[in-house]
């Protein structure tokens, strides 16, 4: 059932290449304000369902609603509602901080585009290198500076696809806390992770993605983690097995 409450409402979700199911008839619902961590192994279909949610590509079937927009029609009005934090950071490292802010936040219509540059950049911790090359920057400074881009705009859901990859523990203990601060804003997360960590202290809900479907979907409260840590290892090592018969 529809719900204006909900910021995600996802039916029968599925995305095919060819044989492959990388998506295979997902279904959930995420309230306004609710942080999803989606855990599972490599090639289980996490970040094609955050590029189906996030509108980069479109789905075989079924249905998906973000932020109340039907993420298969392109309206340019979600794109506000949304931001999204890959490993793969979207800056231009010749650039500097508040030069590579600037051209996102003129992309994005923003009326005063410095204003707000220089904004997002104190909230991350990176006003003292905000006009240093980003090429000198750190794998931990790089994340936050493109949570600074994803947050530029003011949405109200963020997707992070494996925000922890290649970070040390302290760049990831940095991360965390900022992401807490973003979920303490009533800001909407799903957030893809290996962390388990991380991926289970900040999240309201926690999802278990295998072979393209959600193997498991729960409340974090009714969730105990050595069995779930248990699970999610079982997982990895049979998609393992799975690989590498499928190799030969």
């Amino acid at each position: 059932m529809e719900s204006h409450e909900n910021a995600m409402e996802v039916r029968k979700l599925r995305k095919a290449f060819g044989v492959l199911k990388a998506v295979d008839g997902i279904d959930f619902d995420l309230k306004r304000g609710e942080f999803l961590t989606v855990f599972g192994p490599n090639g289980a279909g996490k970040t094609t369902l955050i590029k189906i949610l996030s509108g980069l590509t479109q789905p075989t079937s079924g249905s998906a609603k973000v932020a109340g927009f039907d993420v298969t029609e392109g309206n340019p009005e979600m794109r506000k509602e949304i931001g999204v934090i890959s490993h793969a950071t979207a800056l231009y490292a010749d650039l500097t901080p508040l030069e590579n802010l600037m051209f996102f936040a003129r992309m994005h219509g923003l009326a005063q585009p410095e204003d707000q540059a220089l904004k997002v950049i104190d909230e991350v911790g990176l006003s003292q290198r905000r006009n240093d090359r980003v090429r000198t920057f750190s794998r931990g400074m790089l994340q936050r500076l493109s949570i600074a881009r994803a947050i530029l705009h003011d949405p109200k859901i963020l997707f992070l696809d494996e925000p922890f990859t290649g970070l040390d523990l302290h760049a990831s203990n940095v991360l965390k806390e900022h992401l807490k601060r973003l979920h303490d804003r009533r800001r909407t997360i799903l957030m893809t992770t290996h962390d388990i960590s991380c991926g289970l202290e900040m999240c309201d809900k926690v999802a278990l993605q295998v072979q393209g479907r959600f193997a498991f979907l729960e409340n974090i409260e009714n969730v105990e983690r050595d069995q779930f840590e248990a699970m999610y290892f079982d997982a990895v090592r049979d998609n393992q097995f799975i690989m590498e018969i499928g190799a030969k």
